[in-house]
């Protein structure tokens, strides 16, 4: 396959499994309502890896719409490359050819990291979406490649994000944007057991306003669609076939290049079920009736997105500009954006997770909450915004006004202190749950249960039970209040019938004890992996 390279793509390649894990801290004075919807503030690559111990393998859904690098943002991500090589690239000024050049190469490895991040967090049967323009769509498609795999791209949609003509355009009036649509694992046949799939589209009401009633049929609106199909005579010979119109007693056969669309025996069904329309006078060539009731929900998505029909750059600064009272956001997307995207690429009733990792303005989360509202659905969202002024003066302000349009809410949540102290010990102050999700993470690769019984937090789909002797969590059943293994303890942890994991600061069993009973046991903090 061919390779996407770059200045500092070694460096990066392995960063996302560098950052540390920090602590996601809720800001009780930032939230509002009640609900399991998130904002986090912090940059998005530190948002992600803390958010990684629960929500890894969870999320349906990843929409973001990066900095498009068009030379003329102000955008920073503190991505701590610390390689010879990315210090060379930074401290270059060798002219404008090189400068254009270093920026692709800082927004690749801005991007690759991140990206990384996004494919672990996302459901088997997710999907992600991602909004850019021509500066990097080339890139980015490569860059996907790599970490999806090209299989399993999907689509670009393309945008009509302006209706007015820029005359003040050097070549062309830019009038589109592109959404790339990779699913992480592609359902490849029918019978697929996982993969992604789509949801296809309720007809449009343009389309709706197609379906006309000429004779009353009980079964509701229809339209007439041709009776024939583009095939010879030759090539079908069974369905080139005379054809009687009932109230008038002629024959009429298909042309000699098109044949009936149709077999003669599902014709006759056509016939009985009052199918066919023979125009308003009766006399005519015979015409399907589609009713409208038979194609709700049946319209396949196309890749080709107007303006009237998802929104448009103005309509979502007027959107902005209403809600913060008058206050500008220079990029959003329209709320109907978003939304036409959950319809495809989530379900109503199954609590799919939403992610955006470079939130702006929260067109995302207020996109869920109005299609919830919409179709009944408890879809979730989880919003990263790097900026704090923004974060707390646009993006939690819009989701406060979508949150009390819709009865629902969100927590605020900041990036805290790391999991682990320099020198690798787990930072005083960490509470039990907090540690259980990393530990449980990091033993099964999976996201902690919802219900746990500590000291058992759950067991793996491997059948495998862990156990975490943390912060006395037994009381007064061992020395230090539960933290170690000991005999005593032993006989207090949940039964498990197979192989298990226990962490704790110290051991008082007997590698032929711990073989016996099937324990593996794991050291705080020196073999907690960080």
């Amino acid at each position: 396959m061919p390779a996407l390279e770059w200045i500092g793509k070694r460096a990066v390649v392995r960063h996302h499994l560098e950052v540390p894990y920090r602590i996601l801290e809720p800001v009780p004075k930032l939230s509002f309502g009640e609900g399991d919807n998130l904002l986090v503030e912090g940059d998005n690559l530190e948002a992600l890896k803390a958010l990684l111990p629960q929500y890894r393998g969870r999320v349906k859904l990843v929409y973001i719409d990066p900095p498009y690098n068009t030379g003329n943002e102000g955008w920073v991500y503190n991505d701590n490359v610390n390689s010879p090589e990315i210090r060379d690239w930074l401290g270059k000024v060798v002219g404008p050819e090189a400068e254009d050049l270093s920026r692709h190469d800082k927004w690749l490895s801005m991007m690759y990291p991140r990206l990384r991040l996004l494919h672990e967090l996302l459901r088997e049967d997710g999907s992600l979406w991602m909004s850019i323009d021509d500066n990097e769509v080339h890139r980015a498609r490569m860059l996907l490649d790599e970490i999806f795999g090209p299989q399993n791209f999907i689509a670009t949609v393309i945008w009509q994000k302006k209706f007015s003509l820029q005359n003040d355009a050097t070549y062309f009036s830019d009038m589109h944007d592109y959404i790339l649509v990779y699913a992480k694992r592609k359902k490849f046949h029918s019978n697929d057991p996982a993969g992604w799939t789509l949801n296809k589209l309720p007809p449009t009401p343009e389309k709706v306003g197609r379906y006309q009633n000429l004779d009353n049929d009980p079964r509701g609106p229809w339209q007439s669609v041709d009776y024939t199909c583009a095939k010879t005579k030759e090539e079908r010979p069974n369905l080139y076939y005379p054809i009687v119109n009932p109230n008038t007693g002629e024959e009429i056969w298909p042309s000699p290049t098109r044949v009936w669309a149709f077999s003669r025996e599902e014709h006759e069904r056509h016939l009985r079920e009052n199918r066919i329309w023979w125009g308003k006078d009766g006399r005519g060539r015979p015409r399907i009736k589609k009713f409208l009731s038979e194609v709700q929900a049946t319209m396949v998505p196309t890749t080709l997105w107007l303006r009237e029909d998802v929104g448009d750059t103005q309509e979502a600064r007027r959107e902005v500009r209403q809600i913060l009272e008058g206050e500008d956001f220079p990029t959003p997307k329209p709320t109907r954006l978003l939304q036409r995207i959950l319809q495809i690429a989530t379900n109503p009733h199954d609590g799919d997770i939403v992610l955006d990792s470079f939130a702006g303005s929260g067109t995302t989360g207020h996109a869920v909450l109005k299609q919830n509202a919409a179709d009944g659905g408890n879809r979730r969202f989880i919003l990263v915004e790097l900026d704090p002024h923004i974060a707390q003066n646009i993006t939690r302000r819009r989701l406060e006004y979508a949150a009390r349009e819709h009865g629902s809410g969100f927590q605020y949540l900041r990036l805290g202190e790391t999991l682990f102290t320099p020198d690798g010990r787990i930072r005083e102050g960490v509470d039990y749950l907090t540690l259980a999700r990393y530990v449980y993470y990091r033993e099964t690769g999976e996201p902690l249960p919802s219900t746990i019984s500590p000291p058992l937090l759950g067991v793996s789909q491997r059948g495998v039970a862990v156990y975490l002797l943390y912060n006395g969590v037994l009381k007064d059943r061992s020395p230090k209040g539960g933290n170690a293994l000991t005999r005593e303890v032993l006989a207090h942890l949940p039964p498990h019938d197979g192989p298990k994991v226990v962490y704790g600061t110290s051991c008082r069993l007997s590698p032929a004890t711990l073989t016996a009973w099937g324990i593996t046991f794991r050291h705080i903090p020196y073999e907690v992996a960080q």
